[in-house]
């Protein structure tokens, strides 16, 4: 079965960027040279400050947090939505709620759900735009890391501007 999801170059990350889940998908797109975006609130507005501009976002007419999660799930083929318990609640849950009244799919990632599983997933749906959502940091410490470990197995991004070999005679 598919153990790893091939990415190709249509392949984009999006999220809300605040610290944790979000802002560990976008530094994982990056690294992969993989295209990253989504909607963040106006100001760009964080729990730890203001989102940095290498963070290609776009601002929502509103501050609030909710609007941009909508809009992520809208835009997005499916959503991962990462915590470290078995119980979804806070904004994990309404992205869960918002994703279902938009006939979105979407799969909660937690330790223990093999990467395996959200690979199968991506490739089931046929994901180009994938929403990543789910704790903050500071509520769920090491929550980026799982994020980072998770994509890093599922997901295999080509890579990025490899230079072309030149043509032989």
């Amino acid at each position: 079965m598919d153990e790893v999801f091939l990415a190709d170059d249509g392949f984009m990350v999006v999220s809300g960027g605040q610290s944790g889940a979000d802002r560990a998908a976008l530094d994982w797109a990056i690294g992969q040279g993989v295209r990253h975006g989504g909607w963040c609130p106006r100001g760009r507005r964080t729990e730890d400050g203001v989102l940095p501009q290498h963070y290609l976002l776009q601002e929502t007419p509103s501050a609030s947090y909710l609007q941009r999660t909508k809009w992520n799930v809208r835009d997005s083929d499916a959503t991962l939505i990462f915590t470290l318990t078995d119980r979804l609640d806070g904004g994990s849950k309404r992205t869960a709620t918002f994703a279902d009244s938009l006939n979105k799919p979407w799969l909660h990632v937690r330790p223990g759900v093999h990467p395996k599983y959200v690979a199968r997933f991506l490739l089931r749906h046929g994901v180009k735009t994938l929403n990543v959502a789910g704790k903050r940091e500071s509520s769920a410490p090491g929550i980026g890391d799982l994020v980072q470990q998770v994509l890093s197995q599922a997901v295999h991004a080509p890579p990025a501007d490899t230079p072309q070999s030149p043509e032989r005679p």
